[in-house]
């Protein structure tokens, strides 16, 4: 119950970030048009459109996390090889951009970035990865390393 209502959130909550940062990246990219400014010699024109599409582009990831979350929630199974390595990725990015937002931004924005990557570590960490032979007698321990030394009696 608590890892598919974890999941659920974490859900939620990408989509709301993911439409907060697009509608950023939209006003971004109209002032930096308006104003038309070159930075160092680049075309205004070249800069928006590169706004823009940064914005979509992270949007989609985190409309895909989103996703991968809510179908990990809807179905209470773990996520597969691709949603897990989507789902850390997410997770490093927020770790790292919590960090930036402390100083850039404020602790506010440490706050919520901070809250989403909980968010994203305790839905990986509740769907663990099912281990090979759990619950079963038959387990064998591993072999011994190469050049190890291993015991010839009892």
């Amino acid at each position: 119950m608590l890892r598919r209502l974890v999941a659920g959130l974490a859900a939620i909550v990408l989509v709301a970030e993911a439409a907060v940062l697009v509608l950023v990246h939209i006003v971004l990219g109209r002032t930096t048009a308006n104003q038309s400014m070159s930075i160092a010699g680049s075309d205004p024109d070249v800069m928006s459109k590169a706004t823009y599409a940064m914005g979509a582009g992270m949007g989609a990831f985190l409309v895909l996390c989103a996703v991968l979350a809510a179908v990990a929630a809807l179905g209470d199974r773990s996520p597969g090889r691709f949603a897990r390595v989507v789902l850390i990725t997410a997770a490093v990015t927020h770790g790292l951009l919590g960090v930036l937002a402390v100083v850039l931004v404020g602790w506010a924005a440490f706050a919520a970035t901070t809250l989403i990557l909980c968010l994203l570590v305790l839905t990986l960490t509740l769907y663990a990865a099912p281990r090979d032979g759990d619950g079963e007698g038959d387990v064998q321990p591993p072999p011994p390393a190469y050049g190890e030394l291993k015991p010839t009696g009892p």
